[in-house]
């Protein structure tokens, strides 16, 4: 019988030889060309900085090439349309942020939904903000400035680098939970709003521990916490916004990647544990520590989790801020 089999398999493929026709060939395993990060913010921002350093490292693991491509405009959308529209077959991913969780209620007609649209791949890393007082201000802990924001409700005021953004809402989470009336304004850019805190025109605003801690530390801004749940190693004597008497305030700017839906789930896995590699190596941990940057690590589901909670957590805080975007 064996041998009748055999017989058969031999003239089936003679068969199709004369035909010329080839039998099929196992495919390539992924990835067998470039791969092309999208990356829907400016140039030089934190996505497009870790976003490099992933494509640097996931080809040096995969031997092949991963392209970062910054795609910014509309508060994020286009670069996430972009890749919503993508074949989902791994070769085009997006590096997103909390922006995006948060446009998920703000941005109500944008062309996609981020559960709906998308396959979570994994987290990167997150770090803290931190809330600063311009050196006038004579505020000099939360729970004064509290009783100073209640005490002339609307007349404190804080700066962000736009409507919806992670300093945005750091914000609005304070005003939530403190039960505080200051007033929001916001700047097309991080730079313009720190700008006028030095300046003395803007009372206070949440930034980034990297871009404050020099500004902290030479007295141009006086910090009154942070935004994480643990206390950041960069600034280790600023207590958090927990400590500091606003209990259940976590406010962290995050970075992961996302893939278009329907990617297959062998390419996603493999994606996931390229990933959990890159951000435990010890030598990448020990340089974002030095600017208050911590790793993250989930699967795919346990990140799809996170992302659902997200998208709950701040779709709450802008509407019953009733944000809207200008």
């Amino acid at each position: 019988m064996k041998t009748i089999l055999r017989g058969l398999a031999a003239t089936g493929f003679a068969a199709c030889a004369a035909l010329g026709v080839n039998a099929p060939a196992a495919a390539a395993p992924y990835p067998n060309h470039p791969v092309t990060i999208i990356v829907p913010f400016g140039a030089g921002g934190s996505a497009d900085v870790y976003a490099r350093v992933l494509a640097q490292h996931l080809g040096q693991e995969t031997g092949q090439s991963f392209v970062v491509e910054d795609r910014p405009g509309a508060g994020a959308v286009i670069g996430t349309q972009y890749v919503a529209k993508a074949a989902p077959d791994g070769y085009t991913l997006l590096m997103m942020s909390n922006t995006q969780t948060v446009n998920e209620t703000l941005l109500s007609s944008k062309p996609y939904e981020l559960m709906r649209d998308f396959t979570a791949v994994a987290p990167v890393n997150e770090a803290p903000l931190v809330l600063v007082v311009r050196d006038g201000l004579p505020i000099h802990s939360v729970q004064e400035l509290i009783k100073a924001a209640k005490a002339k409700p609307g007349q404190l005021n804080y700066a962000s680098s736009g409507t919806g953004t992670p300093y945005h809402m750091a914000g609005e989470l304070f005003k939530s939970l403190a039960d505080v009336n200051i007033v929001h304004i916001p700047y097309k850019s991080s730079g313009g709003a720190r700008t006028d805190v030095l300046g003395g025109q803007v009372d206070m605003m949440f930034d980034a521990v990297s871009t404050m801690t020099d500004l902290i530390q030479t007295k141009k801004v006086r910090a009154l916490a942070t935004t994480g749940t643990a206390r950041s190693g960069v600034l280790p004597d600023v207590p958090t916004m927990a400590e500091a008497g606003v209990p259940g305030y976590t406010a962290t700017i995050w970075l992961g990647l996302l893939a278009p839906k329907n990617t297959p789930k062998e390419v996603v896995d493999f994606l996931n544990e390229k990933i959990g590699k890159i951000v435990s190596d010890p030598q990448i941990t020990s340089v974002w520590a030095k600017s208050g940057v911590t790793p993250m690590k989930m699967t795919p589901a346990q990140f799809t989790d996170f992302l659902k909670a997200d998208i709950d957590k701040w779709g709450k805080i802008v509407k019953s801020a009733n944000i809207k975007v200008d």
